[in-house]
């Protein structure tokens, strides 16, 4: 296979080039036609398009066909629309591009928003939102679900879809680059407390994986591996691909916040209010 090939579509869905491509075109608009003083910076621009090609890249390439063939770049695929992607989007800050197209568009005045607008609130719920991070782990790796979801087509995206669009809802909560002191954002003390409730009930599960002395994920057994592979092996290296990275993600959001609220709440007198939100992501 050529490199081109391993970047074309294993299994293409419509449903994620159109998200990819909305995502990306919406946000290269809006740059455009920002006012200069609200547009965001180079380093949030590379990291809101980083996080988008990763997502696009784990679903859209052959990348998705070894992450149905075996498991330990399945949970590696899941690492990235669960975690990194989502984190890195949610790091970018694209507040003030959202805002721009809420006021271009209207949205506030459209009624047919509104019980979107009530869901995304119950969704970011502390508890809620907590519940269902870890949640949606748990239920997509229960062995007999798994099982079913690497079999069925439609079981299979609306996992990764569910993973992705949950990811993007807990980190942006996470990462919101407002500041409590100021707006109605969740206090960097409940925040890091999330992330420390979510990372032990993973790495439990990562543990569990890692020194389960039988085949936990029969299914890679039944459909074959793409590599000749032990499947010790691979369940090993999907245990740690669950175990570690998202626990050292979790320190970083934490590191992340610590700074915030030691450094990111004091004012400079020459910013205007809205210089101050834009600048509230990436340093």
């Amino acid at each position: 296979m050529s490199g081109v090939d391993y970047l074309l579509p294993y299994d293409f869905s419509p449903l994620t080039v159109a998200g990819s491509l909305l995502a990306l075109g919406l946000y290269g608009v809006a740059l455009l036609r920002m006012p200069a003083h609200e547009r965001p910076g180079p380093g949030k621009v590379v990291t809101f398009v980083i996080g988008v090609l990763l997502c696009y890249g784990v679903m859209q390439t052959r990348f998705d066909y070894y992450s149905q063939y075996m498991f330990f770049v399945h949970r590696g695929q899941h690492l990235i629309l669960h975690h990194l992607g989502p984190f890195l989007i949610a790091l970018s800050n694209p507040l003030p591009v959202l805002r721009f197209w809420h006021r271009t568009l209207g949205l506030a005045s459209k009624p047919w928003l509104r019980p979107l607008a009530w869901l995304y609130r119950v969704l970011q719920q502390p508890v809620i939102a907590t519940v269902l991070f870890v949640g949606l782990i748990y239920f997509w790796l229960w062995p007999t679900v798994h099982f079913d979801a690497m079999l069925s087509r439609d079981l299979y995206w609306l996992m990764n879809w569910s993973m992705l669009l949950d990811g993007l809802l807990f980190w942006w909560l996470i990462l919101d680059p407002r500041s409590p002191a100021t707006s109605a954002a969740l206090g960097y003390g409940k925040r890091m407390l999330m992330l420390a409730l979510a990372a032990l009930p993973q790495m439990v599960l990562g543990a569990w994986i890692v020194f389960s002395r039988e085949m936990v994920y029969d299914v890679y057994e039944v459909c074959g591996r793409a590599w000749p592979m032990a499947p010790e092996t691979d369940q090993l290296l999907g245990g740690l691909l669950t175990w570690i990275p998202p626990a050292m993600m979790s320190i970083l959001g934490i590191l992340i916040l610590l700074r915030r609220a030691m450094h990111g709440d004091t004012p400079r007198p020459h910013q205007s209010r809205s210089q101050s939100l834009a600048n509230g992501g990436v340093s």
